[in-house]
């Protein structure tokens, strides 16, 4: 009796363990990373920066309920919920709200939207590098002012027309930068407190006095983004804008920038290019995306510059810069051949380059300007194309200083890839179609031998 009541104690008492395991399970939870390098938990430097975020952080994924994405993105998210508790994530089917998506810009299944203190940055990336780099941009509270030249017939910042910016400008606002028109031709002078001047492809020749400000402000150390477009009018006949780009050291080469390589694309217009590899710099690193130029301008150095000019977008070698008449959509890139006594260079030629010299003003330590030979690709018409609004938030993001990145070390096994050699692989083919068969026919063979003695 004594022992049958010790057995019952026992088992009273380990039922009685497991429930409270099980409800202190509920209550309380412990991760433990066991992964090589802790690949499957967030790197240190997410972490501080996870840490210095006072206010909640709302992920919202725009994808569809049919597959397994959102299990994946979960399961992502979750690693910095680990962090900061109040980082919610919420799911917007695109089939089921698809003005939802069209309201946020959202054009990839799986896209996500981070929002953080009254801003908003958009990912077509999931990755740490990607995730904590952005909320990283969006804790930044300093609010920065772009302005942008008007009254030259340039392309309006909040316009909704389809050469206008006005989709993308809205997207800078949510990430703290504020666009103010200047019309230099009644102020006369760059406010002090801008911090950037865009120049997006003026109509008209500008005044002197304009274009002279223009050079002041940037001898003075201001950053400048300039957009240029083949056979610009504000560069011919003396329309000013020459002096920036002498300024600048840079040339606009003639004609209109063409690459047959877009047919791999399915572009059958070569005056698109798309480009998917970019020169090293800091606004191209681990940028993946192809991006889209409608009919830009080749740009070109000068010998004797006082400027470090960097090449940001390059066209293949099948590109070249046609001064002719450029094929219509649907006609055959075939009707167009180079001509070099017509001055056409052939490719690579570079239509975008990243400049950057000691900033003569004490505050500062390098000033920087960026001028690319396109301005279509950030228009209201083709700013959704592949990678278009992510290359123009990094090149503001540059541009305004804001590029420091969190250093996301490469933490994954590196034996994730088995390398075997022809005789190792014939090898092992012959092992289990023949070797293995053979071994288990003959221990059967065995054991019913065994059976019968």
């Amino acid at each position: 009796m004594r022992e049958r009541f010790g057995m019952l104690l026992h088992a009273a008492l380990v039922l009685a363990a497991a429930a409270a395991i099980a409800f202190l399970s509920t209550r309380y939870a412990v991760v433990a990373d066991w992964s090589r390098e802790r690949g499957a938990s967030l790197g240190a430097e997410s972490v501080a920066m996870l840490h210095a975020l006072d206010t909640p952080v709302e992920a919202i994924s725009y994808a569809r309920r049919q597959g397994g994405l959102r299990a994946v993105i979960a399961d992502f998210v979750e690693r910095y919920r680990r962090v900061k508790p109040d980082l919610t994530l919420r799911f917007i089917d695109p089939d089921e709200d698809p003005g939802a998506m069209r309201a946020a810009g959202v054009t990839v299944d799986g896209e996500m939207e981070l929002r953080y203190k009254n801003r908003s940055e958009r990912l077509k990336v999931l990755g740490e590098a990607e995730f904590s780099n952005a909320l990283l941009r969006l804790s930044r509270a300093q609010e920065r002012i772009v302005a942008f030249l008007e009254g030259e017939g340039e392309r309006q910042p909040l316009g909704k027309a389809n050469a206008d910016l006005g989709q993308f400008v809205g997207a800078l606002a949510g990430r703290g930068l504020r666009a103010v028109p200047l019309p230099l031709a009644n102020l006369g002078k760059v406010p002090q407190n801008t911090d950037l001047v865009v120049v997006a492809n003026p109509q008209v020749a500008l005044p002197a006095a304009v274009a002279a400000e223009l050079v002041d402000y940037l001898d003075g150390g201001g950053a400048l983004l300039w957009l240029v477009e083949p056979d610009e009018r504000a560069l011919q006949d003396g329309g000013g804008l020459d002096a920036l780009a002498t300024a600048l050291g840079l040339r606009v080469l003639p004609g209109t920038l063409v690459d047959g390589s877009g047919q791999a694309f399915g572009l059958g217009d070569p005056s698109f290019v798309a480009i998917m590899q970019y020169p090293p710099h800091a606004i191209t690193r681990d940028f993946a995306l192809t991006t889209l130029f409608p009919q830009p301008a080749a740009l070109a150095r000068l010998a004797e510059a006082r400027w470090d000019a960097q090449p940001l977008l390059r066209s293949s070698a099948q590109s070249w810069n046609e001064t002719g008449a450029i094929p219509k959509a649907g006609e055959s890139a075939d009707t167009i051949r180079q001509d070099t006594a017509a001055g056409e260079i052939p490719g690579p030629l570079d239509l975008g380059f990243a400049l950057t010299r000691v900033s003569p003003r004490p505050d500062r330590r390098e000033q920087r300007a960026v001028v690319i030979g396109d301005g279509d690709f950030l228009s209201n018409s083709f700013l959704g194309n592949g990678g278009n609004r992510d290359f123009g938030q990094r090149v503001f993001d540059w541009l305004l200083g804001d590029d420091a990145q969190i250093a996301v070390a490469e933490r994954s096994a590196p034996d994730r890839a088995l390398a075997l050699s022809p005789a190792q692989l014939s090898g092992l083919g012959l092992f289990f179609l023949i070797g293995l068969p053979l071994l288990l026919a003959g221990s059967g063979a065995l054991i019913a031998w065994r059976r019968r003695r």
